[in-house]
């Protein structure tokens, strides 16, 4: 399993911006797919999850109604939308597989991860 995410950069607050995760190494389309994020010295927190078909969403409390979780079978890609953004928006975002086949669960936790990205960082700064 490889995820490689993109898209992390500098922003100013208000301003928006999207993340790429390229997954491979499996059956894209057979599993749920997630972000979650992480600032030094805190523990990581879910940002939003997918279902496999995209039916089904789950938006960790800080971000709903401001971040978007999307997918592209065809491409293997999921991507995350981001606006409205905030300083504490700031922090290492993670691409993430669900460790079942087919399954769905929301609310959505990290014990359900088997596999991680390297992370791209997110600074929400003027």
């Amino acid at each position: 399993v490889q995820l490689l995410e993109s898209g992390g950069g500098l922003v100013q607050p208000g301003g928006s911006l999207r993340l790429s995760c390229a997954a491979s190494g499996f059956t894209f389309n057979n599993y749920a797919m997630s972000w979650f994020r992480q600032v030094p010295g805190k523990e990581r927190e879910l940002v939003a999850a997918l279902s496999k078909d995209g039916a089904d969403q789950s938006y960790g409390d800080s971000v709903k109604g401001r971040f978007t979780i999307s997918r592209d079978n065809a491409e293997a890609t999921v991507y995350l939308h981001m606006y409205s953004l905030k300083p504490d928006d700031t922090a290492v975002y993670y691409c993430a597989k669900d460790r079942y086949f087919r399954s769905w669960q929301s609310p959505y936790f990290e014990a359900r991860v088997d596999s991680w990205g390297q992370g791209t960082q997110v600074t929400v700064s003027s």
